[in-house]
């Protein structure tokens, strides 16, 4: 148990992690499955691990630095072990008014850098740009809409005819 006590501290020093991550990596280095438990859950009651504190940190910052939406944000913190019903939660603390205004900040950043292109490459690359991040297409495209029409850009109903059949 002190081998696995030593090991959690270390690497909930260089950066928090959930706990599915800390019972991978005692498992990995050949904790027994008592001992690593038995820390796990000390550590857990002391609230040195908190896979919902986690989650909602996680979000908070990848949402407002990268600008990821929550269907990617929900990817990732899967990746890490974290319980549906915690990220649940934490995504619902977001809300859809910050996703949705977060890619408006994500497409204005991108819009100046596709002037000059035809219409349909620019909804292409804008529209691009959200889902890789994981946006909904159906929002994506009404955003990209909106700022190409704020921009004053001659956007026709023909530029997204073939696109809303990708619309959510």
């Amino acid at each position: 148990e002190a081998r696995a006590r030593q090991i959690c501290l270390r690497l909930l020093t260089l950066a928090p992690r959930t706990r599915s991550q800390l019972a991978t990596a005692l498992h990995d280095r050949g904790v027994p499955d008592d001992a690593a438990h038995a820390v796990l859950d000390r550590f857990a009651d002391v609230g040195l691990i908190d896979d919902a504190a986690f989650a909602r940190a996680w979000v908070e910052s990848r949402h407002y630095s990268r600008g990821l939406a929550g269907r990617a944000l929900r990817a990732e913190l899967r990746q890490r072990g974290v319980d549906d019903d915690q990220i649940r939660d934490a995504i619902e603390d977001l809300g859809p008014d910050a996703e949705a205004a977060t890619a408006r900040r994500l497409v204005e950043r991108k819009l100046a850098s596709t002037r000059g292109l035809p219409s349909e490459a620019r909804i292409r690359r804008l529209a691009g740009t959200l889902a890789r991040k994981g946006y909904p297409s159906g929002l994506a495209f009404r955003v990209v809409r909106e700022a190409l029409e704020a921009e004053g850009a001659e956007v026709g109903e023909s530029c997204f005819d073939d696109l809303d059949t990708y619309t959510d």
